[in-house]
């Protein structure tokens, strides 16, 4: 049984951390690429339209392996999750299926008017095309993370006598006090991503000496764009997630911030450390005492409750791997804000495009923001094991019976080699719309 459970969680964890590498690009981007078409409109100058058309081509690769990589997610719910499924699919079907019907198509029907339309449709109606795609995508985002936020802290629900979930209330899904901020906080992450991605190419651009227009362009508009979204993650959106964490979770909370024992006057910020679970202690630990109290209920000595407060059976199944997670996402959103500060102020002076350190780090940092947003939902996932839906149903009630061990880990392995042959595909054709560079329009 341990080894069923291992497994499937193995294969849904392999398949939606690689699927996920896609849509958090492509909601950020669409943003950008509405500001690109935007600008054109009201300035007239085409080297903003240019870049709204480039940015298009690598949005509708990404958005291409979105879908290929999000298929085999949906099938796993009747393969792996059969149990889960059956018991919660009145309620989490609502909003998958919606998500599918309404944002899915939205957002790929107008792609190609987009893509293809812009002599046929004119420029404004071209920009209302783009501005739809930016609206399914987000729209997708809001009503995946419904779902998700309704399996942190289930509403509008009934248990039948039969074990299975019903709605009650349709609007409670929307309501869901764990929705807007992990909603908001979602979204301005995948706006960091988009912009050190366009910041990086740009960089690139600038660093040998081609298209060097754009080059600035991107630059400029990835800074402007992480600087602000790398604040917003951070405050308040963070923030807030942060605090419904210590409030809905207060097990998890403890877990994320290595919080063993309960301390009295308040509670220390950690750092660094490691924890040390056979001794249930962080091991060469850096803080700084009394912030976390205050953070979380603007009180010094605020009293947060370690682990030792609760029984071991609802601790998290793996709070090493919740704690590290957790501090690579604030660490690398640390390391964004400062980045993008120093960018920004260069901009300013007008001196960012010759400073190639700068340069330099922002095309290094482009894989970080991927790491951060994955960190990040590894640390939501861990954080509700070792439940499906929080306190009501545990991951081990979830599975299917009668899918072996075996065959799990025989499909994940084909997973694994199918998804290096996508990844290599995708690398060499967004490395060869990279090189070609945008077009202009005289071209």
């Amino acid at each position: 049984m341990e080894d069923m459970i291992f497994y499937d969680r193995m294969q849904f964890a392999f398949t939606i951390t690689f699927h996920y590498l896609f849509p958090q690009l492509t909601m950020g981007l669409s943003l950008m690429i509405v500001y690109f078409k935007w600008k054109f409109l009201r300035t007239k100058i085409d080297k903003y339209n240019d870049a709204a058309k480039f940015w298009m081509k690598i949005f509708a690769l990404n958005f291409a392996m979105g879908v290929v990589t999000g298929i085999p997610m949906e099938f796993q719910f009747g393969t792996n999750w059969a149990k889960f499924s059956e018991l919660t699919g009145g309620i989490i079907g609502q909003t998958l299926a919606m998500e599918g019907m309404f944002s899915f198509f939205l957002e790929s029907s107008f792609l190609g008017l987009f893509l293809f339309g812009e002599k046929l449709l004119g420029q404004k109606l071209h920009f209302l095309t783009g501005f739809l795609v930016f609206l399914g995508s987000w729209a997708s985002g809001y009503l995946i993370i419904a779902t998700h936020s309704w399996m942190q802290f289930p509403v509008g629900y009934e248990i039948l006598e039969n074990g299975k979930f019903v709605l009650t209330n349709f609007s409670a899904l929307f309501s869901n006090p764990w929705l807007m901020p992990a909603y908001l906080h979602n979204q301005f992450a995948s706006i960091i991503t988009s912009s050190f991605v366009v910041a990086a190419i740009g960089a690139f651009y600038l660093l040998n000496n081609k298209h060097n227009d754009f080059g600035k362009l991107f630059v400029k508009t990835g800074v402007i764009f992480g600087l602000i979204s790398s604040v917003l993650v951070a405050f308040p959106t963070g923030d807030w997630t942060a605090k419904n964490v210590a409030k809905h979770q207060p097990v998890t909370f403890a877990a994320m911030e290595g919080i063993f024992e309960t301390e009295e006057g308040g509670s220390e910020i950690v750092l660094i450390g490691q924890p040390d679970m056979e001794n249930k202690k962080l091991d060469n630990k850096i803080a700084v005492p009394n912030v976390l109290s205050f953070l979380t209920y603007q009180n010094w000595n605020a009293e947060i409750k370690g682990l030792n407060e609760f029984d071991e059976s609802v601790h998290p199944t793996n709070v090493p791997g919740l704690y590290y997670s957790y501090h690579i996402m604030v660490g690398l959103g640390t390391i964004f804000i400062g980045l993008m500060g120093i960018a920004a102020l260069q901009l300013y002076r007008k001196k960012l495009y010759k400073t190639k350190w700068v340069l330099w780090s922002l095309l290094f940092m482009l894989p970080f923001p991927y790491i951060a947003n994955t960190t990040g939902w590894y640390t939501a996932e861990l954080g509700r094991q070792p439940w499906l839906v929080y306190n009501l149903l545990k991951t081990s009630e979830g599975i299917s019976p009668t899918v072996s061990s075996g065959n799990t880990l025989f499909t994940l392995l084909g997973f694994i080699g199918l998804y290096l042959l996508l990844a290599l595909l995708f690398l060499m054709l967004a490395g060869k719309i990279i090189n070609k560079g945008p077009e202009t329009s005289n071209q």
